[in-house]
């Protein structure tokens, strides 16, 4: 692969989507350095709030959470591309929330997925340093969903009812805080 050439992104089928990845053991070695690039340009270059190593056909533990305002979630917050190497969930509040969610690996479907509003977690940086912080909502969203991939789980998994799938024929969006439309 080039360094101008981004990589593919894996869709629903595949069966790295569905495997456990591994554990990133040395976190600084320049692949996993050059991983975190590829991923951050593909998130970047797809419009993504997310993307995990598994979704570029790399089995590690590993993902990017790059949330921002786009065509498909208009009111996400700013966030600069962070590198989340190994991450877990600690704890998790009570309060679960049902919102849409869609996937570069499940295109031209969208989903009412429950997920915990807040929840503790921990992973190691790009640098090397282990974290721990509380995300909430939209962040937190991102979080559980990128996590599931790294479980070889699909967000189409989560959906508790038939009725809150929506298949669109163009992978662009709107979406307010009552529905997500497809034009």
């Amino acid at each position: 692969m080039t360094m101008n050439k981004l990589p593919a992104i894996a869709q629903i089928g595949e069966p790295i989507l569905r495997n456990q990845a591994k554990p990133v053991d040395k976190i600084l070695d320049h692949t996993i350095i050059e991983l975190i690039d590829r991923l951050i340009n593909t998130a970047i270059a797809n419009q993504g709030v997310g993307i995990a190593a598994p979704q570029i056909s790399q089995p590690y533990r590993l993902f990017i959470i790059a949330s921002h305002p786009n065509d498909r979630y208009p009111h996400a917050p700013t966030m600069a591309p962070t590198a989340m190497i190994n991450p877990q969930i600690l704890s998790h509040g009570d309060e679960v929330v049902k919102d849409w969610e869609g996937c570069l690996s499940v295109p031209n479907v969208r989903g009412l997925v429950p997920r915990y509003r807040s929840i503790e977690v921990e992973y190691t940086t790009q640098q090397g340093e282990t974290k721990q912080e509380i995300l909430t909502d939209f962040v937190a969203r991102i979080f559980q969903h990128e996590l599931d991939h790294l479980d070889g789980i699909l967000f189409i998994d989560r959906v508790t009812d038939p009725a809150d799938f929506l298949f669109c024929k163009q992978p662009t969006y709107v979406r307010d805080s009552e529905n997500s439309t497809c034009f």
